[in-house]
């Protein structure tokens, strides 16, 4: 959505200031809908379903059983925040080694939580690129530095809890499809995760 606004942009369709609308009218949407106790999250853009995909209980029934999604956003059930956001990318996709997608779309969410315009040295951002330039070296999957490595603790390494807004979450995801041959967002992944997030705000 981000780049046919640029292309719209660039050939007079729309003024720079639609370009937020646009994508907010017809942007990503992440819902979840709970079937016997299974979520179910559904992925669409402009209405048309991109992926579904299943987050399986992780527990044995009663409380505290339910699945990854859930057990990450009822830490706070009235807002969401980015850091949140990634430590829910980190159980949902955990075991995901880290690609340049990955860490695009970390850096874009640590830039938007601190609002200071760079990736902070140290900082997640940081530590999710070096374990992108790691992992391309690294040919064996299980000696990879995989996203739970880096985003497990990412509220305590993100110095604001700043909630997930919509345009937060389409930052993220254009950063994510513009370093994936596919232009596609990896299923409970940083970029969903975020979209899941702003959804659940509703900001």
């Amino acid at each position: 959505m981000q780049s046919a606004a640029v292309l719209n942009q660039r050939f007079g369709g729309v003024g720079r200031n639609d370009m937020t609308d646009i994508a907010r009218d017809k942007g990503v949407t992440v819902s979840q809908t709970e079937i016997e106790g299974t979520p179910i999250v559904t992925e669409a853009v402009g209405g048309e379903v991109l992926a579904q995909y299943t987050h399986p209980s992780t527990g044995g029934g009663g409380g505290g059983g339910g699945s990854t999604v859930e057990a990450t956003l009822s830490l706070d059930a009235d807002v969401v925040t980015i850091g949140e956001a990634l430590e829910l990318a980190a159980l949902s996709a955990g075991d995901k080694p880290v690609d340049e997608s990955d860490a695009a779309a970390i850096q874009a969410a640590e830039v938007r939580a601190t609002g200071l315009g760079h990736v902070v040295p140290g900082g997640v951002g940081a530590e999710a690129q070096r374990a992108a330039a790691v992992n391309i070296r690294t040919t064996r999957d299980e000696q990879k530095t995989k996203l739970s490595d880096v985003l497990t603790d990412a509220t305590s390494k993100l110095v604001d809890y700043k909630p997930v807004t919509k345009e937060d979450a389409l930052g993220v995801v254009g950063a994510e499809i513009r370093n994936k041959p596919d232009l596609a967002t990896h299923p409970g992944g940083v970029a969903a995760s975020m979209a899941a997030a702003a959804n659940l705000n509703k900001a």
